[in-house]
């Protein structure tokens, strides 16, 4: 696999981990091994590798341990079925995957579980029970719909790849946007916290550009990190690769033009916050604590690339039955 050389990305928010991050690391493999998840010892030792406790202690750095193992273990979940979306025969699969998500959506809605359910649809049901025990009603039927935006990107990204086509840079981050997670994590990162964002604010039009910024820099971060692997595995769904065929770039000027991207997308942010309205005291307070969410995702998913080794192969983290 061609690895290509990973300029600094400008990032000037603070680290922080969470003060539980030494108990993170045995229990998020053995959740993975409680459910049966993965098909071998090999794929084990990769999720090992893949550290993604410490994106999870980074990402959610003040909450409590049970709150963590739970935004944990949302993360495991999400990063192994999005091997399966984009490594698997499923990637070009898109009607196979709206059958896998039609089943996980009405586990997520309560559903119980049948002798036909795979084990991950058992450790979806886990998280979901462990998850309402803990969340706001009103909260969870907004990360439902998170939840449904992930998978429509998920499908979406499989239906461009059922066409061989290479999307144009719009069409690639109105998909990568949903793909990515950013709205689902940024709202699990509410549970995690033991906070929600009042409609109020995450309706405001302001909000919504804090939101889509931070979701890019996340994106465009990932796609810095990725593209290698992508590349290696055939995919198309990152900003390099889509830059390199569709502009005709070299790689490596690709490469420093997301990074570009990047920068400015972060700069940009930091300059929107510098002219947050006034809305009152509680509302301040609130959007202050929201945009405390998004900057430890920012810093904490950039740190993860430093310490995992997810993106040094094409292996995926493959489950025991699909």
């Amino acid at each position: 696999m061609t690895q290509l050389t990973f300029p600094k990305l400008h990032c000037p928010l603070p680290s922080q981990i969470n003060k539980y991050v030494d108990a993170m690391g045995d229990y998020s493999l053995e959740w993975v091994s409680r459910f049966n998840l993965l098909a071998k010892e090999s794929t084990y030792r990769r999720f090992s590798k893949s550290k993604f406790f410490l994106l999870a202690a980074r990402a959610y750095p003040n909450c409590p341990l049970e709150e963590l193992k739970i935004g944990n273990d949302w993360l495991s979940w999400v990063f192994i079925w999005d091997d399966l979306c984009d490594l698997s025969e499923l990637k070009t699969q898109p009607e196979a995957l709206k059958v896998y998500h039609k089943r996980f959506l009405k586990i997520l809605n309560g559903a119980e579980l049948t002798s036909n359910d795979v084990p991950l649809t058992h450790a979806l049901y886990d998280l979901r029970q462990r998850t309402v025990q803990r969340a706001s009603k009103e909260w969870f039927r907004h990360f439902l719909l998170c939840f449904e935006e992930y998978f429509q990107g998920c499908v979406e990204e499989a239906a461009v790849r059922a066409q061989n086509i290479v999307p144009d840079v719009d069409t690639y981050m109105m998909i990568r946007r949903a793909s990515v997670g950013g709205n689902l994590f940024l709202t699990v990162s509410e549970f995690c916290n033991n906070f929600m964002l009042s409609d109020f604010l995450r309706n405001h039009d302001f909000v919504d550009k804090l939101k889509l910024m931070t979701i890019n820099v996340l994106a465009w971060c990932n796609d810095v990190f990725s593209a290698s692997r992508e590349m290696a595995s055939g995919d198309v769904h990152n900003i390099v690769l889509v830059l390199h065929y569709q502009q005709q770039l070299s790689l490596e000027t690709a490469l420093e033009r997301a990074v570009i991207m990047h920068d400015e997308e972060m700069e940009s942010l930091i300059s929107l916050e510098a002219s947050i309205p006034v809305f009152g005291n509680k509302l301040d307070t609130e959007l202050a604590q929201y945009i405390s969410i998004m900057h430890t995702w920012i810093r904490g998913n950039l740190d993860w690339y430093s310490y995992t080794d997810r993106y040094q192969s094409v292996e995926m983290l493959e489950p025991v039955k699909y």
